[in-house]
């Protein structure tokens, strides 16, 4: 059984993911800031029949929490198979270029860039014992400069100092990671899962959570002539899933 570890997985899109690729057949450990929310979800998915699931706490704010929980995956699977960095946060709204604080966008750095980045490195060794290594960084279509920039883009008129420019970053590690990886059997790729209504948005998106899970699921879980390096999203322009950088 193929395993699956899931930050931020206690709620909205981590947690839709985590079910439909539990309902797969993979074994998904519930990454979550709190073990409290990870044993809430996990009775959640064992209510739905559901027990291939185990939460595990870890915060990607927290270098000592992303080490204390690569320890603990340590003592129950010699191999991890795919890794979803789902954990994000998206800083005090609205966020003006000109006005919003450095110590803001730096928080929100600090989780969407930084943070996704010591949960990578930290939990590569495990990854790199699989013979089918998966990252998905989940990303969104604010973090894309070519929708940034076309005015006739639909999300053309949201912007934000922080968070857009977070997830930008994160794109472009990702297509430098898969670029060092690329001689290996690591798909690495960036999916947005769209303007989904959640928490994060006071469920404002018109996408659902269904949906979001799904294409996060499908990136998980390609074939060796899968892509890499590649950008994909539910918002995406044109035909299929690829989005534009």
């Amino acid at each position: 059984m193929k395993t699956v570890l899931i930050t931020g997985a206690n709620r909205s899109i981590g947690f839709e993911t985590a079910r439909q690729l539990a309902a797969q057949g993979y074994f998904i450990y519930l990454g979550s800031r709190s073990l409290e929310s990870g044993q809430e979800a996990l009775e959640k998915l064992k209510a739905e029949g559901l027990t291939n699931v185990e939460p595990l706490q870890i915060d990607i704010a927290d270098e000592a929490s992303i080490r204390t929980a690569r320890e603990e995956l340590g003592k129950k699977t010699d191999s991890l198979d795919v890794l979803i960095n789902n954990a994000g946060i998206s800083g005090p709204m609205p966020q003006s270029t000109t006005t919003t604080d450095t110590a803001a966008i730096r928080q929100v750095f600090d989780t969407n860039f930084f943070g996704t980045i010591n949960v990578t490195q930290t939990f590569l060794d495990l990854l790199r014992k699989s013979n089918e290594p998966r990252i998905v960084n989940v990303t969104s279509g604010l973090g894309s400069l070519e929708m940034q920039t076309d005015p006739a883009s639909k999300f053309y008129h949201v912007k934000s100092a922080a968070y857009g420019p977070s997830k930008t970053a994160l794109n472009a590690y990702t297509v430098v990671l898969a670029y060092e990886l690329r001689d290996t059997p690591f798909k690495i790729n960036v999916v947005d899962p769209g303007y989904t209504a959640t928490d994060f948005n006071q469920h404002s998106g018109p996408g659902t959570v269904e949906d979001a899970g799904k294409i996060i699921a499908k990136y998980a879980a390609i074939g060796a002539d899968g892509p890499t390096g590649q950008f994909f999203s539910n918002d995406a322009d044109g035909e299929g899933d690829e989005m534009p950088w």
